[in-house]
């Protein structure tokens, strides 16, 4: 077992349910974070084509600040605000297909920017299934106050 796995397990406010879930959308939001990273790295080495990959460079930094701040978020189970979890997975999707697209464009030329955007890809998938987890179990937005009609635990 994972050590993220045992700690959202040992967590007292725990949904045993879905843990797996959580375990596998943080490790991928860690390692897309990591890869991101690593390319806007890379990318800065590639000298002779600095200029061509500034927008990679970009959007690899925002999608790693993003993947870092949603796993940080997403780690913490005491009354973690669904309002704030679901935006920052929305966040999350839009920063991987966002950094993904553009490595995609330099893919041929550089296999750090095709990992990188496997990376994100994968990274985007995995916050779609917990959005799609988190809204499945029948917490809605009420919309005249803005509040959650339910709470929601992990």
């Amino acid at each position: 077992m994972k050590t993220i796995e045992m700690m959202l397990r040992s967590h007292p406010h725990s949904d045993a349910q879905r843990v797996m879930e959580y375990a596998e959308t943080l490790k991928a939001l860690s390692t897309c974070a990591e890869n991101c990273t690593a390319c806007a790295d890379a990318c800065l080495a590639e000298n002779e084509h600095l200029e061509r990959l500034r927008r990679c460079i970009t959007t690899d930094l925002d999608c790693a600040n993003v993947c870092h701040a949603t796993a940080r978020v997403l780690t913490r189970q005491t009354e973690a605000p669904h309002q704030l979890i679901e935006a920052l997975l929305h966040a999350c999707v839009i920063a991987c297909q966002t950094c993904a697209d553009e490595c995609e464009t330099h893919s041929e030329a550089h296999d750090h920017c095709r990992i990188c955007a496997e990376t994100c890809r994968y990274c985007q998938e995995r916050c779609n299934a917990l959005l799609g987890t988190l809204n499945s179990n029948g917490v809605r937005e009420d919309a005249n106050s803005g509040k959650d009609n339910a709470s929601v635990r992990r």
